[in-house]
């Protein structure tokens, strides 16, 4: 089947924003494939890239860029599908039967929610749309919307109402992914996504996070969860991996 390749004459603002778009689906964009698909040099592509990055769009990496916002659910949904799924397995044991757990509002904890069996009497509070969905029908599963303000950058229920509704709840467990994560935090994109997440955090007993690996080498706006709460930390990638080697001596458990 023949490949579409847009033609070289494409104008920079029609460049921009097919950059703007990759950026924001994939939250990230290569030189190499840029060029290739808008059909101009990769030194068109780097000038376009460091116009973004100087407006604080983008940020800058070896061979590419990446998104310095939100992404958007859809294209979270799509990245690294398979690698997802692999942590959301790895996380389902520590689901209980029943109780009271959280589930934050990303992809990767969306599949966790997709995998969960029927339970005895489990109650799941997230500030998720498409997590409470998930839930819905499951038999022995009450799903609790936080309530709050919908951030349509994120996908999250975010603001002070969500934030209240947390502080006067007890969970066992935080199921949460993170934007990025280094040996002092995990981060989020935005202010406001960080926000809840430290009310979540604050109500539960155990933070439990899934990320992608790329995760550890990210870089995001507002840190959220401080490593030292975090008890289980699973990624793709095998425990002695590593990329994880920093992160055996903060966090207890390493799947």
């Amino acid at each position: 089947m023949p490949r579409l390749v847009l033609v070289n004459s494409l104008a920079a603002e029609e460049r921009w924003n097919w950059l703007l778009t990759r950026l924001k689906e994939s939250k990230a964009v290569s030189l190499a494939e840029a060029a290739e698909v808008l059909g101009v040099s990769e030194m068109t592509v780097r000038r376009d890239l460091s116009g973004m990055a100087s407006q604080g769009i983008a940020r800058r990496v070896r061979g590419g860029a990446v998104y310095s916002g939100p992404v958007s659910f859809e294209g979270r949904e799509r990245s690294h599908a398979e690698e997802k799924t692999v942590v959301a397995e790895k996380l389902l044991p520590f689901v209980p039967s029943s109780g009271v757990i959280a589930m934050d509002s990303s992809t990767t904890i969306h599949r966790l929610a997709q995998l969960i069996a029927p339970s005895d009497d489990l109650t799941v509070v997230t500030n998720g749309l498409t997590t409470f969905q998930a839930l819905q029908e499951r038999p022995g599963v009450t799903a609790i919307l936080t309530g709050g303000a919908a951030d349509r950058r994120s996908g999250s229920l975010v603001g002070p109402v969500a934030t209240a509704f947390l502080d006067g709840m007890r969970f066992a467990a935080f199921f949460s992914s993170a934007a990025a994560i280094d040996e002092r935090a995990c981060y989020e994109d935005t202010l406001e996504e960080a926000e809840i997440k430290r009310a979540f955090a604050r109500s539960s007993a155990q933070v439990v996070i899934g990320a992608h690996s790329e995760k550890l080498s990210g870089n995001a706006t507002a840190a959220a969860v401080t490593l030292d709460r975090v008890g289980v930390l699973a990624t793709e990638l095998a425990p002695d991996a590593t990329d994880l080697a920093p992160y055996a001596r903060i966090v207890e458990t390493l799947l």
